[in-house]
């Protein structure tokens, strides 16, 4: 068998795509699948392609196909088939060999993998992969953790397949063993407030306006062109578009009213309440996905409850904007804060600019913002916070007032918004110099003694209770 860079085991949905991305930017890889029919299947229609893609009936056989020191991409569904895999890999590996695990592992599972292959002399990244089926053909965005001298060798194909802005790759190595899971996990919980405020904007035009999908998306396609540019703003707005070619309705109107969800928001929601820390807008996201599957209850708690909006009820379509504008720039600041947490809870010394520019291009979750945000956090931000930039101050005290707008009225009319009502919430809290948990501290003394500190002394005191 002809001697190829790379191997890959999982040649699903995203490992086809990735294999012909790595294939046309001029490298021979190696591929394994369960099924090896799938790996026919790709060849056969890789066209030019195909010569740079071979087959190998095991894993062995693979390993064999690879010029040492090998390094083999995992794709295959997270959790037990990795270290099934993996079991069987380090049978036939050498030392200086890598096992790259591009699936959406839980960062835990990547620590303890990384500890487990190294001790075998063997190394191992765990990469985040975000863009889905197109991004991981045409160029994803990768989010890499493991060790450098594990990273170097690889690093000149992840480059060449990865996405681009301004010709910069969006791809990086960010820190140690599930450092690049840890914020892969991070940016799908983004993901999910991004989309429930989105779904959340396009409910207030149905509902309260009446608007239809197709009076709504020319919307979406202008706010596309402002400082809301991003891709899910985008494909939101084609999905506004489109047509069911079976009813003639509209394609959202046919579409059942239950959101899907693999777990990975709600991953970003325990860790960052593991650290200490607030994702209150991620967690409404998350919420709201879980409400969407109970629809039976819905529909019975709207028929008992009543579910009537009333009539004259309007937003300003500015308002709308800037109140997702704000949104996303508190949910990006959310994220960017659980990823700090995590970098000095496992000394991963993550680079935030860095994080920001690898989600340029390629990811879901990219967005002009992003710009911004790298700019921001390569200057003096004050306690590390990102709406405390200059940039990021200043958007906020222009745009609060309509996000305070949407949701008073969308509460008023009984319009579900979640996530822009966490967002205002959570903008209100942090602004607070005198807030009050010391109402709380009281309670907790009260009735459990765990005392409580005074603004006037030093020290930990009790109640007169």
């Amino acid at each position: 068998m002809d001697i190829a860079s790379i191997g890959l085991i999982g040649v699903g949905t995203m490992g086809s795509a990735l294999a012909l991305n790595i294939a046309e930017n001029g490298h021979d890889i190696a591929l394994y699948n369960l099924d090896p029919t799938t790996i026919d299947e790709l060849i056969d229609r890789a066209g030019e392609l195909a010569p740079r893609l071979s087959k190998t009936l095991d894993i062995k056989e693979l390993v064999e196909a690879l010029k040492p020191p090998r390094a083999i991409i995992l794709l295959v569904p997270a959790g037990a088939p990795v270290d099934i895999t993996i079991d069987e890999l380090v049978k036939h590996l050498e030392p200086g060999d890598t096992i790259i695990d591009g699936g959406n592992s839980d960062f835990k599972d990547t620590q303890q993998r990384t500890k487990r292959v190294e001790a075998e002399g063997l190394q191992y990244l765990g990469v985040g992969v975000s863009g889905g089926e197109d991004g991981a053909r045409h160029g994803p965005s990768m989010m890499v953790g493991g060790s450098p001298t594990a990273w170097e060798p690889i690093r000149p194909i992840f480059e060449a397949i990865a996405a681009k802005f301004n010709g910069e790759p969006c791809v990086a190595h960010l820190g140690p063993d599930g450092a690049g899971h840890f914020v892969k996990t991070v940016h799908n919980g983004i993901e999910y407030a991004d989309m429930q405020m989105i779904a959340e904007i396009y409910g207030l035009l149905r509902d309260a306006q009446g608007r239809t999908p197709a009076q709504i998306a020319p919307l979406f396609h202008k706010w596309n062109e402002g400082p809301l540019q991003s891709y899910l703003v985008e494909i939101s707005a084609k999905v506004l578009d489109a047509v069911d070619p079976e009813t003639g309705k509209p394609m959202l109107d046919v579409i059942v009213d239950q959101a899907g969800q693999k777990g990975t928001g709600r991953w970003t929601v325990i860790e960052a309440i593991k650290m200490g820390q607030s994702a209150s807008i991620i967690e409404a996201a998350v919420g709201a996905r879980v409400l969407s599957s109970e629809r039976t209850v819905r529909q019975a708690a709207g028929d008992i409850l009543g579910s009537d909006v009333p009539e004259g009820i309007a937003f300003e379509e500015s308002d709308l904007e800037s109140a997702l504008l704000v949104g996303r720039a508190l949910s990006y600041a959310q994220g960017f804060r659980i990823l700090k947490a995590a970098s000095d809870e496992f000394d991963w010394n993550l680079e935030y600019s860095k994080i920001a520019e690898v989600w340029r291009a390629g990811c879901i979750i990219r967005s002009a913002m992003l710009d911004d945000i790298s700019t921001a956090f390569k200057s003096d931000l004050p306690h590390g916070r990102l709406i405390l930039s200059n940039h990021f101050a200043t958007l906020l005290k222009t745009h609060i007032g309509a996000l305070r707008r949407v949701v008073a009225t969308a509460t008023l009319a009984g319009l579900p918004v979640p996530a822009l009502s966490s967002a205002v919430s959570w903008y209100d809290e942090i602004r607070q110099p005198r807030g009050t948990a010391n109402m709380i501290q009281g309670q907790r003394d009260f009735f459990g003694a765990h005392g409580f500190a005074r603004v006037d002394q030093d020290g930990e005191f009790h109640g007169p209770w």
